[in-house]
């Protein structure tokens, strides 16, 4: 009997001494890769002063450690040897080359990740990767092509330009906004840009800002004849008569407990500035190559019952109530006139929004896009194509349209600017095809 007891004991002894080996060696080997590396950049070219931005991830065991280190003619500067604390699946870690004392050319670059597994003795998983590198301290050189005519506020006008490598990044800015330029087939940038009307002739100081793909940055000012241009002043009286009618499209849009005034006051200016938001959000979704020609089409048969510019003093009852720049062309038919696109072009919007009502934008490519608003009807869809003439809507009362028209406006980069350039042949071909064509820009 205690011979039987031994044995059972001896049995289930080595039998949990396997198991725990086994289960070991299991969390010896469940873990046999090292970590990821993702660097960015990742362009081949880097600049001393460039930051370059690691992340490493090890979901199973975290990551340990990175160690960064330069090879160039048979010696080697590890110039990052970081131990993390604590141990996490996610690590981030930055370098740069400042402190390398390399001059310009190729060297290679080597980063070694390890994770916190017992594998190697309990120095963990390691993942070595390398890359063939340039150092380059050059800014990019910039050619401008074409000459830029005088410009008036409000309006837009376009340059073409060579860059002597590849960009990572290159366009015009203006304060704090940036207006990109596309790339043709051809190797010339092509880059359109507005006089905003917001911004007073003084500070209306453009600069072509061109980032090569190692971070080096050259800036060039864009000479400009910069001229003003004058607006009328208009006045909007307010009615209650039009304050009832339009009750239902106020509590949609401004769903609080006030009055149809204070509603359509708050519309006139919190929901205004956050459509004028989203206008500059659709006007990145542009094509990197002109989709139009010609001169742009008006609604037919219309008169024009308000222009791009107009200062908008709002009253109510005798009352001053607010004012609005009013920054389209209104143009009035018939009721539910059929609406033509005014160049070729891909829809991008068609759905209602705020004060604009049921809205359609055309892209026309780099950057330059048509809107249609106040619509009845809708009789297109994002992603089609459209053609000049093509019909994409009826004309209507929509938003805060007070009477049946099609408010009509051309936008730049988002950015709203006159519409009756566009409607002009003549326009067109003196400041933008004409000059981009002298420069060789591919149409």
């Amino acid at each position: 009997m205690g011979r039987i007891i031994r044995n059972t004991f001896s049995y289930g002894f080595v039998t949990l001494l396997l198991a725990v080996l086994g289960f070991g060696i299991y969390l010896f080997l469940d873990d046999l890769d090292g970590p990821d590396i993702v660097m960015v950049p990742d362009t081949g070219r880097i600049s001393p002063n460039q930051n370059i931005e690691l992340t490493l991830s090890d979901p199973k065991s975290g990551v340990r450690s990175v160690t960064v280190t330069v090879h160039r003619n048979n010696q080697s500067l590890v110039i990052l040897d970081t131990v993390f604390n604590p141990v996490a699946p996610t690590q981030k870690a930055s370098f740069n080359l400042k402190n390398a004392g390399l001059r310009d050319g190729a060297f290679e670059l080597e980063i070694t990740a390890r994770d916190d597994s017992l594998m190697s003795f309990g120095k963990g998983n390691g993942t070595t990767r390398k890359w063939n590198m340039q150092l380059d301290t050059q800014p990019p050189k910039v050619r401008i092509k074409s000459t830029v005519p005088a410009l008036r506020r409000g309006s837009v006008t376009a340059i073409a330009y060579t860059v002597s490598e590849d960009a990572a990044m290159t366009g015009v800015k203006l304060g704090d906004s940036f207006f990109p330029a596309f790339l043709q087939p051809n190797g010339v940038y092509y880059c359109f840009f507005p006089f905003p009307l917001d911004t007073p002739k003084g500070a209306f100081s453009p600069e072509l800002i061109t980032r090569d793909l190692a971070g080096n940055e050259s800036r060039n000012r864009v000479l400009v004849n910069a001229g003003e241009r004058a607006y009328r002043k208009d006045t909007l009286n307010i009615s209650d008569r039009f304050l009832d009618a339009k009750e239902d499209v106020f509590k949609e849009l401004i769903p609080d407990d006030a009055s149809n005034l204070e509603r359509y006051v708050r519309i006139n200016n919190e929901v205004r500035i956050a459509n004028e938001r989203k206008l500059l959000e659709i006007g990145k979704q542009t094509a990197p190559t002109m989709l139009w020609s010609g001169a742009f089409k008006r609604l037919p048969r219309s008169a024009s019952k308000a222009s791009f510019g107009d200062q908008r003093t709002y009253m109510h009852n005798g009352v001053k109530i607010d004012e609005q720049t009013h920054m389209g062309q209104d143009l009035a038919s018939v009721a539910h006139a059929p609406v033509p696109a005014a160049n070729d072009g891909k829809v991008v919007f068609a759905e209602p929004l705020g004060i604009f009502g049921n809205l359609v934008i055309i892209d026309h490519g780099l950057g330059l896009q048509s809107l249609y608003s106040h619509m009845s009807e809708i009789h297109t869809s994002v992603g089609a194509t459209v053609k000049k003439d093509d019909v994409i809507g009826l004309t209507g009362t929509t938003g805060l349209a007070g009477g049946d028209h099609l408010h009509f406006g051309i936008l730049m980069h988002g950015i709203q600017v006159q519409p009756l350039d566009w409607f002009d042949a003549k326009w067109i071909k003196n400041t933008i095809t004409d000059r981009l064509e002298a420069a060789g820009a591919q149409r």
